[in-house]
Protein backbone atom coordinates (compact mmCIF):
# COMPACT_ATOMS: atom_id res chain seq x y z
CA UNK A 1 0.00 0.00 0.00
CA UNK A 2 1.37 3.57 -0.84
CA UNK A 3 1.59 6.15 1.73
CA UNK A 4 0.67 9.73 0.04
CA UNK A 5 0.93 12.75 2.26
CA UNK A 6 -2.14 15.53 2.20
CA UNK A 7 -2.50 18.45 3.61
CA UNK A 8 -5.22 21.44 3.72
CA UNK A 9 -6.72 23.04 6.54
CA UNK A 10 -9.20 21.89 9.03
CA UNK A 11 -12.09 23.86 7.93
CA UNK A 12 -15.42 22.58 6.59
CA UNK A 13 -14.52 22.94 2.54
CA UNK A 14 -12.44 20.05 3.51
CA UNK A 15 -14.90 17.63 5.18
CA UNK A 16 -15.52 15.82 1.54
CA UNK A 17 -11.65 14.59 2.48
CA UNK A 18 -12.44 13.38 6.18
CA UNK A 19 -15.47 11.59 4.54
CA UNK A 20 -13.84 9.83 1.98
CA UNK A 21 -11.06 8.96 4.39
CA UNK A 22 -13.17 7.61 7.35
CA UNK A 23 -14.93 5.28 4.30
CA UNK A 24 -11.87 3.90 3.47
CA UNK A 25 -12.43 4.95 -0.15
CA UNK A 26 -8.64 5.70 -0.91
CA UNK A 27 -7.27 2.02 0.94
CA UNK A 28 -9.35 0.05 -1.58
CA UNK A 29 -7.56 1.60 -4.09
CA UNK A 30 -4.61 0.26 -2.23
CA UNK A 31 -3.42 3.63 -1.52
CA UNK A 32 -3.01 4.48 2.68
CA UNK A 33 -3.74 8.73 2.07
CA UNK A 34 -2.70 10.54 5.00
CA UNK A 35 -4.30 13.59 5.54
CA UNK A 36 -2.25 16.60 7.59
CA UNK A 37 -4.27 20.00 9.19
CA UNK A 38 -2.16 23.64 8.60
CA UNK A 39 -3.49 25.56 10.98
CA UNK A 40 -0.90 28.05 9.17
CA UNK A 41 -2.69 27.90 6.40
CA UNK A 42 -1.66 28.45 2.53
CA UNK A 43 1.76 29.64 3.47
CA UNK A 44 2.49 26.65 5.73
CA UNK A 45 1.56 24.42 3.42
CA UNK A 46 3.94 25.94 0.16
CA UNK A 47 6.67 25.39 2.97
CA UNK A 48 5.70 21.49 3.15
CA UNK A 49 5.45 21.17 -0.69
CA UNK A 50 8.68 22.50 -0.78
CA UNK A 51 9.98 20.12 2.21
CA UNK A 52 8.39 16.87 0.57
CA UNK A 53 6.44 16.95 3.86
CA UNK A 54 3.03 16.42 1.78
CA UNK A 55 2.99 15.00 -1.83
CA UNK A 56 -0.27 17.05 -2.98
CA UNK A 57 -1.99 20.15 -1.15
CA UNK A 58 -5.76 21.95 -1.08
CA UNK A 59 -4.86 25.32 -1.16
CA UNK A 60 -5.29 29.00 -2.12
CA UNK A 61 -5.29 29.60 -5.53
CA UNK A 62 -3.44 33.12 -5.61
CA UNK A 63 -0.77 31.13 -2.88
CA UNK A 64 -0.16 28.33 -4.93
CA UNK A 65 0.64 30.78 -8.32
CA UNK A 66 2.71 32.55 -6.39
CA UNK A 67 4.69 29.97 -4.72
CA UNK A 68 5.05 28.27 -8.25
CA UNK A 69 6.44 31.60 -9.66
CA UNK A 70 8.30 32.10 -7.01
CA UNK A 71 10.35 28.21 -7.28
CA UNK A 72 8.09 25.96 -5.62
CA UNK A 73 8.53 22.47 -7.75
CA UNK A 74 4.94 21.96 -7.93
CA UNK A 75 1.76 21.99 -10.04
CA UNK A 76 -1.89 22.37 -9.96
CA UNK A 77 -3.81 19.63 -11.03
CA UNK A 78 -7.31 20.84 -10.32
CA UNK A 79 -9.91 23.09 -9.15
CA UNK A 80 -11.24 21.78 -6.10
CA UNK A 81 -13.91 24.78 -5.28
CA UNK A 82 -14.96 26.91 -7.75
CA UNK A 83 -16.52 30.10 -6.18
CA UNK A 84 -15.07 32.49 -4.75
CA UNK A 85 -13.57 33.07 -0.72
CA UNK A 86 -15.02 35.13 1.31
CA UNK A 87 -13.09 36.80 3.63
CA UNK A 88 -14.13 38.69 6.60
CA UNK A 89 -12.58 41.37 7.62
CA UNK A 90 -12.54 41.18 11.44
CA UNK A 91 -11.28 43.90 14.27
CA UNK A 92 -11.47 42.98 18.09
CA UNK A 93 -14.74 43.19 19.58
CA UNK A 94 -13.71 45.91 21.82
CA UNK A 95 -11.90 48.05 18.98
CA UNK A 96 -12.45 51.75 18.25
CA UNK A 97 -11.94 50.74 14.75
CA UNK A 98 -15.86 50.65 13.14
CA UNK A 99 -15.21 50.73 9.38
CA UNK A 100 -12.66 49.79 6.45
CA UNK A 101 -11.79 52.94 6.39
CA UNK A 102 -10.41 53.22 9.69
CA UNK A 103 -8.30 50.75 9.10
CA UNK A 104 -6.50 52.14 6.63
CA UNK A 105 -2.77 52.31 7.69
CA UNK A 106 -2.55 51.01 10.02
CA UNK A 107 -1.46 46.90 11.03
CA UNK A 108 -2.99 43.44 9.37
CA UNK A 109 -2.18 40.35 10.97
CA UNK A 110 -1.39 37.98 8.47
CA UNK A 111 -0.32 33.91 9.20
CA UNK A 112 2.77 34.51 7.01
CA UNK A 113 3.89 36.28 4.25
CA UNK A 114 2.92 34.67 1.02
CA UNK A 115 -0.61 33.71 2.99
CA UNK A 116 -3.67 34.11 1.36
CA UNK A 117 -4.32 36.74 4.73
CA UNK A 118 -1.47 38.58 3.18
CA UNK A 119 -2.39 38.44 -0.27
CA UNK A 120 -5.79 39.28 0.28
CA UNK A 121 -5.23 42.46 2.28
CA UNK A 122 -3.42 43.93 -0.89
CA UNK A 123 -6.75 42.96 -2.84
CA UNK A 124 -8.42 44.57 -0.22
CA UNK A 125 -6.82 47.54 -0.40
CA UNK A 126 -6.40 47.68 -3.93
CA UNK A 127 -10.74 47.68 -3.79
CA UNK A 128 -10.55 50.90 -1.50
CA UNK A 129 -8.35 52.78 -3.57
CA UNK A 130 -5.09 53.09 -0.43
CA UNK A 131 -1.78 53.48 -1.45
CA UNK A 132 -0.34 49.90 -0.99
CA UNK A 133 3.14 51.11 0.00
CA UNK A 134 2.17 53.49 2.43
CA UNK A 135 -1.24 51.90 3.54
CA UNK A 136 -0.34 48.18 4.20
CA UNK A 137 1.29 47.11 7.46
CA UNK A 138 2.07 43.57 8.18
CA UNK A 139 2.50 41.42 11.80
CA UNK A 140 2.87 37.67 11.17
CA UNK A 141 0.47 36.27 13.60
CA UNK A 142 1.19 32.45 12.19
CA UNK A 143 -2.54 30.87 12.96
CA UNK A 144 -6.04 32.27 13.58
CA UNK A 145 -5.02 31.54 17.47
CA UNK A 146 -2.01 33.77 16.94
CA UNK A 147 -4.99 36.35 15.68
CA UNK A 148 -6.84 35.94 18.65
CA UNK A 149 -3.83 36.71 20.96
CA UNK A 150 -2.54 39.44 18.08
CA UNK A 151 -5.91 41.37 17.91
CA UNK A 152 -7.30 41.10 21.48
CA UNK A 153 -3.82 42.43 23.17
CA UNK A 154 -3.53 45.39 20.39
CA UNK A 155 -0.19 43.90 18.63
CA UNK A 156 -1.78 44.16 15.53
CA UNK A 157 -5.20 46.12 13.94
CA UNK A 158 -7.32 43.78 11.86
CA UNK A 159 -7.60 40.04 10.35
CA UNK A 160 -8.52 38.63 6.97
CA UNK A 161 -9.97 34.99 7.46
CA UNK A 162 -12.69 32.93 5.77
CA UNK A 163 -15.93 34.57 7.31
CA UNK A 164 -17.78 31.65 8.39
CA UNK A 165 -14.71 30.28 10.06
CA UNK A 166 -14.55 33.19 11.75
CA UNK A 167 -17.68 33.36 12.65
CA UNK A 168 -18.03 31.22 15.48
CA UNK A 169 -15.47 33.85 17.26
CA UNK A 170 -17.98 37.17 15.99
CA UNK A 171 -20.67 35.13 17.49
CA UNK A 172 -18.63 34.66 21.25
CA UNK A 173 -17.39 38.57 20.90
CA UNK A 174 -13.73 37.86 20.01
CA UNK A 175 -14.18 39.60 17.23
CA UNK A 176 -15.97 42.01 15.26
CA UNK A 177 -16.59 41.76 11.65
CA UNK A 178 -16.27 45.23 9.62
CA UNK A 179 -16.71 44.48 6.32
CA UNK A 180 -16.05 41.28 3.69
CA UNK A 181 -13.76 40.61 0.66
CA UNK A 182 -14.34 37.79 -2.10
CA UNK A 183 -11.28 36.84 -3.79
CA UNK A 184 -11.79 37.71 -7.18
CA UNK A 185 -11.44 34.12 -8.65
CA UNK A 186 -12.37 30.00 -7.50
CA UNK A 187 -10.35 29.80 -3.79
CA UNK A 188 -9.11 26.68 -3.47
CA UNK A 189 -7.27 24.17 -5.64
CA UNK A 190 -5.16 20.65 -5.63
CA UNK A 191 -1.70 21.01 -5.96
CA UNK A 192 0.39 18.03 -6.16
CA UNK A 193 4.73 17.94 -6.07
CA UNK A 194 6.22 17.72 -9.86
CA UNK A 195 8.35 14.85 -8.46
CA UNK A 196 5.14 12.88 -7.27
CA UNK A 197 3.02 13.67 -10.26
CA UNK A 198 5.93 12.17 -12.65
CA UNK A 199 5.94 8.99 -10.17
CA UNK A 200 2.56 8.53 -9.19
CA UNK A 201 0.41 9.10 -12.07
CA UNK A 202 -2.45 6.20 -11.17
CA UNK A 203 -3.03 6.58 -8.07
CA UNK A 204 -2.90 11.03 -8.42
CA UNK A 205 -6.09 9.91 -11.00
CA UNK A 206 -7.39 6.85 -8.34
CA UNK A 207 -7.39 10.22 -5.83
CA UNK A 208 -8.99 13.13 -8.06
CA UNK A 209 -11.75 10.42 -9.10
CA UNK A 210 -12.37 9.74 -5.46
CA UNK A 211 -12.30 13.39 -4.34
CA UNK A 212 -14.92 13.86 -7.20
CA UNK A 213 -17.17 11.50 -6.87
CA UNK A 214 -17.77 13.20 -3.23
CA UNK A 215 -18.08 16.59 -4.02
CA UNK A 216 -20.05 16.01 -7.41
CA UNK A 217 -23.06 15.24 -4.79
CA UNK A 218 -21.79 16.86 -1.65
CA UNK A 219 -24.88 19.20 -1.14
CA UNK A 220 -26.93 16.02 -1.50
CA UNK A 221 -25.83 14.37 1.44
CA UNK A 222 -28.37 13.46 3.88
CA UNK A 223 -28.31 16.04 7.13
CA UNK A 224 -24.67 17.82 5.09
CA UNK A 225 -25.98 20.73 6.72
CA UNK A 226 -26.08 19.26 10.42
CA UNK A 227 -22.57 17.53 10.25
CA UNK A 228 -20.56 20.84 9.34
CA UNK A 229 -22.29 22.23 12.22
CA UNK A 230 -21.83 19.66 14.62
CA UNK A 231 -18.13 19.36 13.62
CA UNK A 232 -16.85 22.98 13.04
CA UNK A 233 -19.10 24.25 15.70
CA UNK A 234 -21.11 26.26 13.26
CA UNK A 235 -24.49 27.96 13.60
CA UNK A 236 -27.20 25.84 11.20
CA UNK A 237 -27.81 28.91 9.65
CA UNK A 238 -24.32 30.12 8.64
CA UNK A 239 -23.82 26.69 7.88
CA UNK A 240 -26.76 26.16 5.50
CA UNK A 241 -25.92 30.50 3.71
CA UNK A 242 -22.05 28.95 2.85
CA UNK A 243 -23.32 25.94 1.52
CA UNK A 244 -25.87 28.00 -0.84
CA UNK A 245 -22.26 30.38 -2.27
CA UNK A 246 -20.50 26.94 -2.15
CA UNK A 247 -19.41 25.00 -5.84
CA UNK A 248 -17.06 22.33 -5.99
CA UNK A 249 -15.24 21.48 -9.45
CA UNK A 250 -13.98 18.01 -10.70
CA UNK A 251 -12.30 19.87 -13.45
CA UNK A 252 -8.52 21.44 -14.19
CA UNK A 253 -8.28 25.67 -14.02
CA UNK A 254 -8.69 26.72 -16.75
CA UNK A 255 -6.26 29.05 -18.58
CA UNK A 256 -8.10 32.34 -18.47
CA UNK A 257 -9.13 31.94 -15.10
CA UNK A 258 -4.74 31.49 -14.22
CA UNK A 259 -4.06 34.77 -16.51
CA UNK A 260 -6.57 36.78 -14.93
CA UNK A 261 -5.12 36.05 -11.06
CA UNK A 262 -1.87 36.49 -12.39
CA UNK A 263 -2.73 39.61 -14.26
CA UNK A 264 -4.25 40.80 -10.83
CA UNK A 265 -1.34 39.44 -8.75
CA UNK A 266 1.51 41.48 -10.96
CA UNK A 267 -0.42 44.93 -10.84
CA UNK A 268 0.00 44.09 -7.18
CA UNK A 269 3.26 43.56 -7.58
CA UNK A 270 3.12 40.17 -5.35
CA UNK A 271 4.36 38.59 -8.36
CA UNK A 272 7.83 39.57 -10.60
CA UNK A 273 6.32 37.94 -13.82
CA UNK A 274 3.62 36.42 -15.31
CA UNK A 275 3.79 33.12 -16.11
CA UNK A 276 3.01 30.34 -19.08
CA UNK A 277 -0.04 28.76 -17.99
CA UNK A 278 1.72 25.22 -19.26
CA UNK A 279 4.62 25.92 -15.99
CA UNK A 280 1.53 25.67 -13.92
CA UNK A 281 -0.83 23.75 -14.24
CA UNK A 282 -0.70 19.74 -15.27
CA UNK A 283 -3.62 17.97 -16.43
CA UNK A 284 -4.01 13.83 -14.92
Amino acid sequence: MKKINIGGVPEHFNLAWYLTLKNGEYKEENINLRWHDYYGGTGAMCKALRNKEIDLAVILTEGIIKDIIDGNPSKIVQTFVQTPLVWGIHVAANSSFKSIEDIKGTRAAISRYGSGSHLMAYINAENHNWDLKTDLNFEVIKDLDGAVKGLTEGVADYFMWEKFTTKPLVDDGTFRRIGDCPTPWPCFVIAAREEFIENNPEELKAILDIINNTTLDFKDIPSIDKTIANRYEQQLEDVQEWLSITEWSQHLIDKDTVMKTQKELFALDIIPEIAKYEDLVFKV
